[in-house]
């Protein structure tokens, strides 16, 4: 099964199917291991049987896989919501209209945070400091925009087709385009390529690279503070992760509220 028909299929499913096979869908790749490949195998049957409505065939396979993904602890795989900050509001899997998604950042003083939501009810909030090493240079709120893009489509096994990304930055729009009309090497002013401890390229490199490779996704502006459902729903996931650099909250829960907030009022409405 393509990534694209996984996905589809996942957006089929009920909700009380849908977080089961998320969590094991690590085990749905092509694998060397038996084990795997044999968990992997339930779920694709489960989604099948899903498919022709037989939900109780498929949450007996789910079963199975669950019981075999216990047993086989040496690949288990991270569970979506202890993934950096990303999390789903459900109710939105099944929503129809083309998938189009919102990323924003937000810095005060030495704390930053960066923030993103999707139509179909994904998101991410992620804060960020400052430190000795710090590559970002003086172009500190530009990149900052762009690494909310990077969070977004990193959070995709398999970013989807025609995806489309508003950003109320018209500099960080422009950098996109750019890179997809093959400027891959253009970066912000002051911005360090230095070699990273924690990866093989800087994040925007790899973002640059990317993008040069996808022409079907789009990227537009849109104004901020202007009403827009989904800009200020990634708005508020940004200063939401920059705050909790310096306060102490329930950081999930007011995410999650946030976002389904903001949903409802753009799935009603329908428009860009």
């Amino acid at each position: 099964m393509r990534p694209d028909e996984f996905l589809r299929a996942l957006t089929q499913l009920p909700p009380s199917l849908h977080d089961r096979v998320l969590i094991l869908r690590p085990y749905t790749r092509t694998t060397r291991c038996d084990d795997c490949q044999r968990i992997g195998d339930a779920v694709h049957l489960a989604l099948t049987a899903a498919h022709y409505d037989e939900l109780t065939s498929a949450g007996e396979l789910l079963d199975t896989a669950e019981r075999l993904a216990a047993a086989h602890t040496e690949h288990a795989p991270q569970r979506p919501d202890q993934q950096r900050g990303r999390g789903r509001v459900l109710r939105w899997a099944q929503a129809s209209g083309p998938l189009v998604a919102a990323t924003d950042a937000s810095w005060k003083g030495r704390a930053g945070g960066i923030g993103y939501v999707v139509s179909d009810g994904h998101y991410g909030l992620l804060g960020r400091g400052t430190g000795r090493l710090d590559p970002t240079g003086r172009s500190r709120v530009l990149v900052d925009e762009l690494r909310a893009v990077d969070y977004l489509l990193t959070g995709f096994d398999e970013v989807p087709a025609g995806l489309t990304v508003l950003l109320d930055s018209l500099t960080a729009v422009r950098y996109l385009h750019r890179w997809q009309a093959g400027e891959a090497d253009v970066m912000p002013a002051g911005y360090s390529l230095r070699q990273r401890r924690w990866s093989d390229k800087p994040t925007l490199v790899r973002l640059a690279e990317q993008v040069a490779r996808r022409s079907d996704l789009a990227f537009a502006h849109v104004k901020g503070h202007s009403g827009h459902a989904l800009n200020e729903a990634a708005d508020g996931l940004s200063h939401m992760a920059r705050r909790r650099r310096e306060e102490s909250f329930d950081l999930r829960p007011r995410a999650h509220a946030l976002v389904d907030a903001f949903l409802r009022d753009w799935h009603a409405n329908a428009k860009l």
